[in-house]
């Protein structure tokens, strides 16, 4: 078998054996009458008619019979016959085809349609002309990319062998579209906001640095909008959200990336419950739209969100499966827990902290059904407004499913000294070596202090599609970052 550099080398040779003959390799120009498509869908009356048509895709098998060719190519609609015969379109351009034409390569047929003695739709071509000659070959349709690293690094060979993940795409389009209809539908305003901020904030993550040259200035990309929407709440708007890119310099696993998309969306006047209720209106939609059911399957689980949502106290399900209360345990208790749990506490710095991530290894696994996690300790959410009835914890709600948080919203906080307060405790813990620690943004809460109405605010991110997939994030990406070869 020839080595792919000698499949290459003898593709690089019909190339300029095209130039040769006076025949560009890759025109500037290409015409199409219709798609492969839509001469499926009216292949009778387009028989019929007996025009000739001109339409174009790339070659996926060639087969050659004396002085016929057959082959057949795909345009992104759909996969159509050509037949070629030497006595009808010459023996020098029958040749030329013969010679140079390989699958991979994009062409442009003119010709007549009819159907074979086997019923099989085909365009008789009067001409042919080379839109985009292929250096390589592309891996076998069958096959396709078998190695998941190599269908990661070459996506593009990955859509073009495997049609489940280039529906998986399509249907990602679907998710963001369906996003942005309701989001629109609501009253909201879509904005943007910047990507490259002096302070990052909005969420406890470890931000990437980069340095603006024209202003000489250090600067850090977004790990969240939430502020900059906030203070666009306080200038008058009343529903904003955006829908755009984060970057967390965290770890990678089956849920999280560096970089990934997000909509967040902030509506005045309303608090965490009517939230909720929104929220849940809009999940729904999304994912009827993304998938055309509201159910599908995640591992073993059936996951159906058209049922009732659970409800989940965050202080019952915790001591449910830690019998620790969070009303009274202390810093210490948590750390002695955690260590006789096996869980790594030496980056966990803070009782905040402490509670999550035994939340994250002991409860959050036990959450299958699709539901609401609300109210937790105020230690873990340093922008979520206090809960009325017991000021420790925070009207915050979590999308949770199948052991995942799937999306998270909370009642804003608007009081600007409670604000201030709670970021110097972020400071401080900071200082202490929190590097997801939230900083001190003075101007966010000169904002606040100007005033900013009861507002509630909520997120979620290209994991809620990754879940409706049962895939990881990555695969779910075109290119996701990956470490060099």
């Amino acid at each position: 078998m020839a080595s792919l550099g000698e499949l290459r080398d003898e593709r690089i040779k019909k190339s300029a054996l095209l130039k040769e003959k006076g025949v560009s390799p890759y025109p500037a120009t290409v015409r199409r009458d219709k798609t492969v498509g839509e001469v499926i869908a009216n292949f009778s009356s387009l028989e019929a008619e007996g025009k000739e048509l001109f339409l174009l895709g790339r070659v996926r098998t060639c087969r050659s019979q004396g002085g016929l060719s057959f082959f057949n190519f795909d345009d992104g609609t759909g996969v159509f016959q050509g037949l070629i015969k030497k006595d009808e379109i010459g023996e020098e351009s029958f040749s030329l085809f013969s010679e140079t034409v390989d699958g991979g390569d994009f062409l442009g047929v003119a010709g007549t349609l009819f159907l074979t003695k086997r019923g099989e739709k085909t365009i008789a071509v009067r001409e042919w002309k080379m839109l985009a000659k292929a250096l390589r070959p592309l891996p076998d349709k069958r096959e396709g990319l078998h190695d998941t690293e190599e269908r990661l690094r070459r996506r593009y060979l990955d859509t073009t062998t495997d049609e489940a993940t280039k529906n998986l795409f399509v249907r990602k389009s679907r998710f963001w579209q369906a996003t942005r209809e309701f989001l629109l539908r609501e009253g909201g305003l879509e904005v943007e906001t910047p990507v490259l901020e002096l302070i990052p904030g909005g969420a406890d993550a470890e931000p990437f640095k980069t340095h603006h040259n024209a202003l000489d200035v250090d600067l850090y990309l977004r790990i969240s909008p939430e502020l900059h929407l906030k203070r666009l709440i306080v200038g008058g708007y009343n529903k904003v959200f955006e829908i755009g890119r984060i970057f967390r310099n965290e770890g990678m696993d089956r849920e999280h990336l560096q970089d990934y998309t997000q909509m967040e969306m902030y509506w005045a006047y309303i608090g965490y419950e009517e939230m909720m209720s929104l929220v849940e209106r809009l999940v729904r939609h999304v994912v009827t739209k993304t998938l055309g059911s509201s159910t599908h399957q995640f591992n073993d689980t059936t996951i159906d969100w058209a049922a009732p949502w659970v409800r989940i106290d965050y202080y019952e399900v915790f001591a449910l499966h830690t019998g620790l209360d969070l009303g009274n345990v202390t810093e210490a208790q948590l750390k002695a827990y955690a260590e006789k749990e096996g869980i790594d506490t030496g980056a966990h710095i803070g009782r905040g902290r402490l509670i999550d991530v035994i939340f994250k290894k002991k409860v959050r696994p036990h959450l299958i059904a699709p539901g609401f996690l609300l109210l937790p300790p105020v230690d873990i959410e340093p922008l979520a407004k206090r809960w009325a009835k017991d000021q420790n914890r925070v009207e915050r709600f979590q999308i949770v499913a199948c052991g995942s948080e799937l999306g998270k919203g909370f009642s804003e906080l608007n009081d600007p000294l409670d604000q201030r307060a709670r970021f110097v405790e972020q400071a401080r813990l900071r200082e202490a070596g929190d590097k997801e620690a939230q900083m001190m943004d003075e101007d966010f809460v000169e904002a606040l202090e100007y005033g900013m109405p009861p507002t509630a605010g909520f997120a979620y991110s290209e994991r809620l599609f990754a879940f409706l997939m049962n895939l990881s994030v990555r695969e779910t990406v075109f290119s996701p970052l990956m470490k060099p070869r």
